[in-house]
């Protein structure tokens, strides 16, 4: 058992060390040569760095320490210290680290330099901990104010962009809008991957053959929901059926897809996207906390 910590806290540090060198590479390498900026304490920071010649890596320190101890009162001990250690990580590299300047075009400055960061984020937050403390006070916020932590995080954005046009020009706040947009798709894919979760819902004339084929060819759990039939045409009104509910990631689709045509072709399939489950006969996707 203890191995097994001592591997995962490896790990952890490996992630947040990439995320790191990632979201260093994205701020020196792209986004402040062309004086652009990201959302959330990042932004904050390039911006203040940008208003008063104060150092990226400073900054980035000062700006997310509020949020930190903010933390201290809603985060778990682990989660904080990994955030320490990330946002300083962070810090100390931008100040001392040279990075070269990789392209001055602003539209591949905006885009690489968003994703490079975004990347840096999702890294450090597979690693368990945050380079950028927004969600921290977006948190916070949503659990006093009845609000989302989405909706929070737009709000602060929105702050943060309404004033770069203003103090900047309306130009750089829209490339700033860009790197921040790319940003936040790729934290989303950093995060939920091409594992994304996927709840699927199967009615066929044939669910006993597709359970069985699920279970044996693919090793997943699958769960029998008692339905009635209303109208269609899977048979008359009022007729009993068994509804078949799995949640796979999305590599598995084609293989389930591929069964599903085989047993039953006119079969009725739903499927939507989940954003994380918990337990169950699953294709892990870990994300450490």
């Amino acid at each position: 058992m203890e191995k097994r910590k001592i591997r995962r806290s490896f790990r952890d540090v490996l992630w947040i060390l990439a995320g790191v060198g990632s979201g260093a590479l994205g701020l020196k390498g792209f986004l402040m040569p062309s004086h652009f900026f990201d959302g959330g304490a990042t932004g904050i920071a390039l911006m203040v760095s940008a208003a008063s010649d104060a150092g990226i890596g400073y900054m980035v320190l000062l700006v997310n320490l509020p949020f930190i101890l903010l933390g201290y009162f809603q985060m778990s001990r682990r989660f904080l210290f990994r955030t320490v250690i990330s946002v300083t990580t962070l810090s100390m590299v931008v100040t001392f680290v040279d990075f070269p300047t990789v392209t001055t075009d602003p539209v591949l400055a905006a885009i690489f330099g968003g994703f490079f960061l975004g990347a840096g984020i999702g890294l450090s937050i597979r690693g368990g901990g945050v380079i950028d403390g927004t969600e921290i006070v977006a948190l916070y916020v949503s659990r006093h104010a009845g609000v989302s932590v989405g909706d929070v995080i737009i709000g602060i954005n929105l702050i943060i962009f309404g004033v770069a046009a203003w103090g900047f020009g309306i130009e750089v706040a829209l490339y700033s809008l860009l790197a921040y947009l790319v940003a936040s798709k790729t934290v989303d894919f950093i995060i939920q991957g091409i594992e994304e979760y996927l709840q699927v819902t199967i009615i066929s004339r044939n669910p006993g053959a597709i359970q069985e084929r699920v279970i044996q060819e693919m090793g997943m759990g699958i769960t029998i929901l008692k339905g009635q039939g209303g109208y269609g045409t899977q048979g008359p009104a009022g007729t009993d059926k068994d509804v078949l509910f799995t949640v796979i990631t999305r590599l598995e689709w084609l293989k389930i897809k591929r069964i599903i045509d085989e047993e039953d072709p006119k079969g009725f399939v739903i499927i939507q996207g989940v954003r994380d489950v918990m337990g169950g006969m699953l294709r892990k996707r870990r994300i450490p906390g």
